[in-house]
């Protein structure tokens, strides 16, 4: 076997591999004499099938089976003699491959980056640290009403908070969009459920108003209104103000709080507080460190992998495409998505650089500590975590990120690193839009 290899670009490389035909008439006759033995034909017994029959009719199959295999194993031969690490499928195409001329194929491909991290001790990071104060736990205690909360009829005008049932159509260029009339739809004023200047249309009305208005619909909406005029018709059948459950013993009870123990329901909210927080605080601090890795290393990305990481960011997209009936024009929508693709890309490359460069091992007791964590929100936490164990795929997941974690806390003790305290609100804002309940 000759091969030949040729840098067409920084990560893409060409080689040329040569089989004499001499190797391939081996392979196809040791094959055809195996088949021989096998093959039924009418006319012959089991077995007593002349060659010369068997490599008429098989002859051409079994060439093309023993080139493809041929392929395969002079390419991962090759790929190991020249010390290439390939990255993805390569791209084939036969120069020579008739009978008589042996063979000789091209295989165009990438190989992974070869590059040497930044040394840890210049990085510079954040740890971020938090504390849940009793405003905070009063807050949730708050939340946790709103959720209960119920609604009683009103005869005055609408205001802020209140409920305003309707029935409405809405078209444009007198066809509906809302297919026809829809009744007894629900609207708090002030919750931004509706679109800009829906509820604004509704407060202040009365029980049987009849409204008529225009509104335009924001050029994002998620459908075949986006940015265009739209007409509604409103009736108004109620209008209901909320009231909030008292903070009592049956309140608490209703939460797991079997004595109803005020105190020991606040201590139980701020159990579960303070364990967002701690992930909030953990994936906050992650940030800094993928933050600094990222800008301090200049990687040269191979093009197949930003592909396939752009092709997993487009799913959701697809998907909502697809549940929805309307197009989705990924043209549009890759530049958007990539600098993110290249950005997982580009991590992925450092962290295993520096997962073998420093020797990081995955600690099993780590591993278990997080499906355990992971399993503390649910109500048979044993369950959760024989769950997690029973499929090694389902480990997988988790060891990976724990793999992660003890690359961020190799970066942390190495670098330079500086403490910043965030307040709870802001931190569980910044992490999920809103503090997580029981």
């Amino acid at each position: 076997m000759q091969v030949s290899v040729e840098t067409t670009s920084e990560l893409s490389r060409r080689i040329t591999v040569s089989v004499p035909e001499e190797k391939i008439r081996q392979q196809v006759e040791s094959r055809l004499q195996s088949l021989s033995g096998n093959v039924k034909i009418d006319g012959f017994r089991p077995g007593k099938v002349p060659q010369t029959i068997v490599r008429k009719r098989y002859g051409q199959q079994v060439r093309e089976e023993v080139l493809t295999d041929l392929i395969r194993s002079s390419f991962a031969e090759a790929v190991q003699d020249e010390k290439l690490n390939p990255v993805g499928a390569p791209q084939i195409k036969a120069n020579k491959a008739d009978e008589g001329e042996g063979l000789e194929y091209e295989a165009s491909f990438e190989i992974m980056p070869d590059f040497v991290p930044m040394p840890l001790e210049t990085l510079e990071v954040k740890r971020f640290t938090s504390a849940v104060s009793d405003e905070d736990v009063d807050g949730m205690i708050q939340r946790l009403r709103e959720q209960r909360k119920t609604w009683h009829e009103v005869s005055r005008p609408s205001a802020l908070g209140d409920r305003v049932v309707i029935a409405f159509e809405g078209t444009h260029d007198n066809e509906s969009f809302t297919q026809g009339r829809n009744e007894d739809f629900g609207v708090v004023l002030g919750s931004g459920q509706m679109i800009p200047g829906f509820e604004e249309q509704l407060t202040g009305v009365v029980t049987g108003a009849a409204l008529e208005f225009e509104l335009e619909f924001p050029e994002e909406y998620p459908g075949a209104m986006a940015g265009k005029s739209g007409h509604f018709s409103v009736e108004i059948t109620k209008i209901e103000e909320p009231a909030l459950p008292e903070l009592d013993v049956e309140f608490v009870k209703s939460f797991g709080i079997e004595d109803g123990d005020l105190e020991a329901f606040k201590a139980d909210i701020r159990g579960n507080m303070e364990r967002e927080m701690r992930r909030a605080l953990k994936s906050r601090t992650k940030s800094s460190v993928m933050d600094q890795l990222f800008e301090r290393n200049a990687v040269t990305l191979p093009g197949v992998l930003v592909e396939d990481e752009l092709n997993d960011l487009l799913k959701p997209y697809r998907e909502s495409a697809r549940k929805h009936k309307h197009p989705l024009d990924e043209a549009a929508v890759k530049p958007q998505l990539e600098p993110l693709a290249r950005r997982r890309v580009s991590l992925a490359l450092i962290l295993g650089k520096l997962i073998d460069a420093h020797g990081v091992k995955v600690d099993p007791a780590r591993v278990r500590a997080a499906v355990e964590d992971l399993a503390a929100s649910y109500e048979d936490t044993d369950e959760v975590v024989r769950w997690y164990f029973a499929d090694p795929a389902r480990l997988r997941e988790v060891e990976n990120l724990v793999l992660e974690d003890q690359v961020v806390d190799l970066v942390i003790e190495k670098a330079k690193s500086t403490e910043e305290s965030i307040d709870f609100q802001t931190l569980m804002k910044a992490a999920t839009g809103a503090p997580t309940a029981p």
